[in-house]
């Protein structure tokens, strides 16, 4: 992988990217730049392993529906001020991808006036946009449904079979190119492997 190129590329195509060399070193940052306001994360074990619900919640109102399931949650995440979310895989010509199943975090990452955090360890960077696709279908897909318990032939034998499963997780996709009007776009890099 190759970190240079890829904050390179997502600094040529509009977005605020920063590199840390440390999970602790990012968690603070975030902290000093999220205060007093409404905060959204979307389902990421990036999100969960740093204890960002937590963390922020002693200065925000934050809402997370792994941590308090519920429509009224993915709403009140939705239209929050901040959000935060990780990434299925980034290109390292800055294309950012996300596959979801019911919608509501690439929803959050695409509308609304707010400020949104692309929080991503290293390990999703791919060189290009095929190999990031991969990733996310056969890498972060098979791993989530293991991790949810859902009943997909991936969580089988952990490669995409673009199933008609009902407990598929991957019905649609979203690759941002560059930030969204009216968002203000930052994508934090971790040199650590977090999340899948």
């Amino acid at each position: 992988m190759n970190i240079e190129k890829t904050m390179r590329s997502l600094e040529k195509r509009g977005y605020k990217a920063k590199f840390f060399s440390s999970s602790d070193s990012a968690v603070n940052y975030l902290l000093d730049n999220i205060k007093n306001t409404t905060v959204g994360i979307g389902g990421s074990v990036t999100a969960n392993t740093l204890g960002l619900h937590q963390l922020l919640s002693a200065e925000n109102s934050v809402y997370s529906h792994h941590l308090i399931p519920g429509n009224e949650t993915i709403a009140k995440a939705n239209s929050a001020e901040v959000y935060i979310t990780s990434a299925n895989a980034i290109s390292e010509d800055g294309e950012i991808l996300n596959i979801d199943g019911r919608g509501n975090r690439l929803a959050a990452q695409v509308f609304g006036d707010k400020k949104l955090y692309i929080v991503a360890g290293v390990n999703k960077i791919c060189p290009d946009f095929m190999s990031a696709l991969e990733r996310a279908r056969n890498i972060a897909g098979p791993l989530n449904c293991e991790r949810l318990n859902l009943n997909t032939p991936c969580r089988a034998d952990g490669k995409c079979h673009d199933c008609h499963s009902a407990d598929r997780i991957c019905n649609a996709l979203i690759v941002h190119w560059a930030p969204m009007r009216g968002m203000d776009t930052e994508v934090i890099l971790i040199n650590e492997e977090l999340g899948y």
